[in-house]
């Protein structure tokens, strides 16, 4: 009898164990919405240069079931000539798995158009980390781009 009780328990256990989705089964739900950088480290040639978005610049990318597109400024709105900045851009993307890659139609760079950025992706509860290789041989940009996001409340 406490053999039953035992198997009985364990299986109660195992059946109520929430199905948790693998970091690599992504969909673009996961993806909608707007999202916060909050720091980025770009690897080139052997220099590391991390970025804090939390202060100034800000940058924020908003994905839809289809597209995406990013906006990053300066807080100072252009009045500061050092740290003057504005850059946009967007295009469609696809997801398959954690196989997340935007192919850039519209920036204020019109070097980036036209391109394609693969990255790997993951999401843990409201943050988004994206890790991938930018590579512009016309712009002579080839380095490891690093992105950390955080999910924006829709209703603050």
């Amino acid at each position: 009898m406490k053999q039953i009780l035992l198997v009985l328990s364990l299986l109660f256990v195992v059946l109520s164990c929430k199905d948790t989705k693998p970091s690599d089964q992504q969909t673009p739900t996961d993806l909608e919405g707007t999202w916060q950088l909050i720091s980025g480290t770009l690897i080139e040639k052997g220099d590391t240069t991390i970025t804090n978005y939390t202060s100034d610049p800000q940058m924020i990318k908003v994905i839809n079931q289809s597209h995406f597109a990013f906006l990053n400024h300066d807080l100072k709105k252009g009045k500061d000539s050092l740290k003057a900045l504005f850059v946009a851009g967007g295009g469609r993307y696809e997801l398959k798995g954690d196989q997340y890659t935007e192919h850039l139609e519209y920036c204020s760079d019109r070097a980036w158009e036209e391109n394609d950025f693969v990255f790997t992706i993951e999401i843990r509860n409201d943050t988004l980390i994206q890790k991938g290789v930018e590579k512009i041989e016309s712009a002579k940009v080839d380095r490891l781009n690093i992105e950390r996001y955080v999910r924006v409340n829709p209703h603050p």
